[in-house]
């Protein structure tokens, strides 16, 4: 998972070294350009007129330059009948565009060495390239020309609609991802946060061409976009460049994400005779993305199942050999989430797996945590974060995501401190908010000859 967290509330010392200004060299009326000044980061932000927010980090010591454009729109924000039109229109604007056929766009990155990329996620979509910082230019005018002017061409739409239920096949066929897509679509049913971010074939089916401009229209607003970059460049030559980019693009905000979903504890077995193994999904409601103790709910998964020294791994698979992979993992969003163990097994072996599941749940809620066991996780952790924020590509997504979820900026100081301070105390009290039994949801996918399970082997 990648470190999406930091702490939520600025040192008095930090707000007295941030200043603002407004620049007479940026377009438009005044937009306001806010400096922080962490002792490690060098990261600003300045705001359109029409809300669009541009995030940079300077980078010196490198030569790259990564950014990307990110809406907030995603599958939760789709109607039931429209289930994955974000994803549709993710692809669809890389399929041509005003003045650049499909062809072109493709050449023109080339030419550069530019890597051009796009994903689409539960809350956001994100379009991103890197390239060599004397680059910047050409590789700004291609990424702004597929969010502007995309034309969504209704042969285009045709072609790509086979495209996508090709892919909707392709991971219907991957046992690991289709058991986790069953259990999210059961754990937040009728919500849509539980639907699929592909979408289904029946609603991809019936995308049209207005049905992507109406979505396009709603959700590629000024206050509902940030611009992030990361790397060798100067904040303000950069605003003055996305700037005249994306100054026609409409101001105003899209609609929330509506209610926060219900979460449902069910049981759900399929049976899928064709596979030789029990995929297994085994998860928990876990705190929202910006939660005041989201460190201590990342060591508790740390220590669960979060690699190869996690309880799970070496009790489940190192000391029984029952499965070859088992792990466990946080997927938070802004008002809620999910704490999930995965693994694969047998038919005849998923009870004992289960069981063992069940064991570490209790164990985590009555004994607290050994001081070296707390010591190895929070060096683990730390290891990763700072590992994943090498890249100028990782900056420049761990600033949007700062920007999206807590519009405040953490150093990395700052975020080792706040692992640093987690206590064993901490961690078995959040063990016993999460673990209990009426809220454990399972889902098994597989050969399941005759298997069952039931309410009374997920206590915890």
């Amino acid at each position: 998972m990648p470190p999406r967290a930091g702490v939520s509330v600025r040192s008095d010392a930090e707000v007295r070294d941030i200043t603002i200004n407004k620049s007479a060299t940026h377009p438009g009326p005044n937009p306001m350009t806010e400096e922080f000044t962490h002792n490690e980061r060098n990261i600003r932000r300045t705001v359109l007129p029409n809300g669009l927010t541009i995030l940079t980090e300077k980078m010196k010591h490198l030569r790259s330059v990564a950014m990307g454009m990110w809406i907030v729109a995603g599958s939760r924000h789709e109607l039931p009948e429209v289930n994955g039109i974000s994803h549709f229109v993710e692809h669809m604007v890389f399929k041509g565009t005003k003045s650049r056929t499909a062809q072109r766009i493709a050449r023109e990155v080339d030419a550069i060495g530019g890597n051009l990329d796009a994903f689409t996620g539960k809350e956001t979509i994100c379009f991103n390239i890197k390239v060599l910082d004397e680059h910047v230019p050409v590789a700004l005018d291609v990424l702004s020309d597929l969010i502007m002017n995309p034309v969504f061409s209704s042969d285009d739409i045709t072609r790509e609609r086979g495209v996508i239920l090709e892919e909707i096949k392709m991971d219907e066929d991957n046992p690991d991802y289709l058991v986790h897509e069953i259990f999210t679509q059961n754990f937040w049913k009728d919500h849509p946060l539980g639907k699929p971010i592909l979408g289904t074939k029946e609603t991809v089916r019936n995308f049209e061409r207005q049905t992507l401009f109406d979505y396009y229209g709603a959700r590629f607003r000024g206050g509902n976009m940030i611009f992030s970059a990361a790397g060798n460049l100067e904040h303000d030559s950069f605003v003055e460049k996305v700037s005249h980019q994306f100054e026609s693009i409409g101001a105003g905000v899209a609609d929330g994400d509506g209610a926060p979903p219900r979460t449902r504890s069910r049981i759900a077995l399929r049976n899928k005779k064709s596979l030789e193994q029990v995929q297994l999904c085994l998860g928990v409601p876990s705190p929202p993305i910006a939660h005041e103790q989201r460190y201590v709910t990342l060591l508790l998964n740390t220590v669960l199942g979060g690699g190869m020294s996690s309880r799970l791994f070496q009790t489940v698979r190192e000391e029984r050999g029952l499965a070859y992979s088992i792990y466990s993992d946080l997927n938070p969003y802004r008002d809620t989430g999910s704490l999930c163990v995965y693994a694969g097994t047998s038919s005849a072996k998923a009870l004992q797996v289960i069981d063992l599941i069940m064991v570490e749940f209790r164990r985590m809620k009555s004994e607290a945590l050994p001081e070296d066991e707390l010591r190895r996780a929070k060096d683990q952790l730390k290891g990763n974060i700072l590992l994943s924020l090498e890249s100028s590509m990782s900056r420049m997504s761990n600033l949007a995501r700062q920007q999206m979820y807590f519009q405040h900026f953490f150093g990395l100081q700052e975020i080792l401190d706040n692992i640093e301070a987690v206590t064993q105390e901490q961690v078995m009290e959040m063990a016993k908010f999460l673990f209990q039994s009426e809220s454990v949801a399972v889902t098994l996918l597989g050969r399941l000859d005759g298997l069952k399970v039931g309410r009374d082997q997920l206590v915890c």
